[in-house]
């Protein structure tokens, strides 16, 4: 696997795995002694994977992959839209915008898809107790490259909506999300 495509792997994989991590506390309100947090978890069809993520996934949601774009002061498309007239946007504008949130949104469930495949591949060969190294590291590796290709496609989105604003849609749609100048990260549209 080239460098660049194993880095947007691990990347990808910690994205996903750092909400989880947040959930993996002992002691916990509720939470019987001994008890572990998965407890109740065993039951899920993919067992790594929630209701809510299975049903983002599937629908090609942001689920905070973009947030390096977004938080940097590159627009998504849908929030864009959102904020249509108070960005002044154009018709052309609203037509290009619509186009690609069409066109991500396809793009990001195909490849959800392929991480939901990949996850419950994963379940699948620890329940038949058929897990070896080698299948453990085929299909993380495949659900590996799913997910960097899925967190890609929406910062990439962001890039192409970014080039559709001007400087001063950009300015405004930072300020109507709330981000102000923090985080401006010195960029210039």
């Amino acid at each position: 696997m080239p460098i660049a495509i194993e880095r947007l792997a691990w990347a990808a994989a910690l994205a996903l795995a750092l909400p989880a991590a947040g959930q993996h506390h002992h002691g916990q309100a509720g939470q019987a002694q001994g008890h572990s947090p998965y407890a109740g978890q065993q039951s899920r069809d993919i067992k790594a994977l929630s209701e809510a993520e299975v049903k983002d996934l599937r629908e090609g949601a942001g689920m905070g992959f973009a947030k390096a774009a977004e938080l940097n002061r590159y627009p998504g498309p849908t929030h864009a839209l959102e904020h249509a007239e108070a960005l002044r946007l154009t018709p052309e504008q609203k037509d290009r915008l619509a186009e690609l949130v069409k066109r991500h949104k396809a793009e990001a469930r195909r490849l959800g898809a392929r991480v939901i495949a990949a996850e419950r591949e994963l379940d699948a060969l620890f329940a038949r107790r058929d897990a070896t190294p080698q299948a453990v590291e085929r299909v993380t590796g495949e659900w590996g490259q799913a997910s960097a290709k899925l967190r890609a496609e929406h910062l990439k989105t962001h890039l192409e909506t970014t080039a559709l604003l001007s400087a001063a849609q950009v300015q405004r749609y930072v300020e109507l999300r709330g981000y102000g100048e923090a985080g401006s990260g010195g960029h210039r549209h």
